[in-house]
């Protein structure tokens, strides 16, 4: 058996300043930490990258601290276990965990999940079977409850969360959904894989437009990833009684200004609720929802797409891609260190 003592990582070089650039990041190679009592080496074969990353390349005050600089990013990954000094987690299982952006991590077995690969495979728990699928669940179950009858409206519908969340819509008993998404080929996927009734190509007019005639009644669930314009379009067709979930604002991420704001004086005339998600206070609802999702994966209920970069060194443009959109689906690095 091959003693693995050096991996390779991705550090934080500098803050950037708007749209991050490769030199904001540096591939280094580092040593590994022996094992202590209760921890284990992951090789990584997966790892996400997600729009949330931006703001942790800021140094401000936010739900989750700032990324260091000059030590490796972080995020979600999965990978094989190739030694172990915990009995909970043996060698060759597969786990998740949050310590990507690198080949190898030390991890204390407290702080990985055993993955089930006979469900789906080890990709999906960073996709559908991972956070995004559970902010997608949690977003239309607890934060903005879809309602039978209900018109929902999603926001960057091709993306990780939103194909997820509009497939969810209507297994919760949606009349109608409808998505947005940037250019023909998104769209079009949106109404033929994903099954959304209705999609908005925000590339192609204002969405307010796009959205009273999509939704000419008006809607009542919107799940909000981009912010800007397209939260005002919501508000303006919200009913009365609405409920939106406000999961992401990617229109901003890279803002180095002022942002403008939507007007929120409908939303107190019409009663809405427009409440955050932070998906790490719902953890705990993993297991109920990964119950149903596996369901919903077995009898074709629920479609899924990944975009794949491959290597680490990948790992920068792949996240320029996810805040630019260039994913379809989940975006992912698959991994091949030895």
């Amino acid at each position: 058996m091959t003693i693995i003592t050096t991996t390779r990582e991705i550090r934080l070089a500098s803050r950037p300043v708007g749209e991050p650039v490769p030199g904001n990041f540096t591939l280094a190679t580092v040593g590994l930490p022996p094992l202590a009592d209760g921890q284990v080496l992951v090789r990584n074969t997966w790892m996400s990258v997600d729009p949330y990353m931006r703001g942790r390349m800021d140094d401000g005050e936010s739900y989750i601290p700032p990324f260091r600089l000059g030590a490796a990013l972080e995020g979600g990954a999965v990978g094989e276990v190739v030694a172990s000094r915990s009995d909970a987690v043996p060698v060759g299982a597969t786990v998740a965990h949050f310590l990507g952006w690198r080949e190898h991590a030390v991890v204390d077995a407290s702080a990985v999940t055993v993955v089930d690969t006979a469900i789906a495979p080890a990709s999906a728990y960073l996709g559908v079977l991972g956070t995004p699928g559970l902010t997608a669940y949690v977003s239309l179950t607890e934060i903005a409850p879809v309602r039978p009858g209900d018109v929902v409206f999603v926001s960057a519908a091709a993306g990780a969360v939103g194909s997820v969340a509009g497939q969810i819509a209507r297994r919760l008993g949606a009349s109608r959904v409808i998505g947005s998404a940037g250019g023909p080929v998104k769209t079009e996927k949106l109404i033929k894989k994903f099954g959304f009734d209705a999609a908005l190509d925000y590339k192609a007019g204002p969405v307010a437009e796009q959205l009273a005639s999509a939704a000419p009644d008006g809607i009542d669930v919107y799940v909000d990833h981009v912010g800007g314009d397209h939260l005002e379009a919501a508000i303006g067709a919200m009913r009365d009684g609405g409920r939106i979930a406000l999961v992401g604002a990617i229109s901003q991420y890279n803002a180095t200004g002022p942002v403008p704001g939507p007007n929120l004086y409908p939303a107190a005339t019409k009663q809405l609720s427009l409440r955050g998600m932070v998906v790490s206070s719902y953890l705990h609802r993993f297991p109920e929802y990964v119950e149903r999702a596996a369901g919903w994966l077995a009898d074709g209920g629920l479609r899924t797409e990944e975009t794949v970069s491959d290597g680490l060194e990948s790992a920068p443009e792949a996240f320029f891609g996810v805040l630019r959109g260039a994913n379809t689906g989940k975006m992912l690095v698959r991994l091949d260190a030895r």
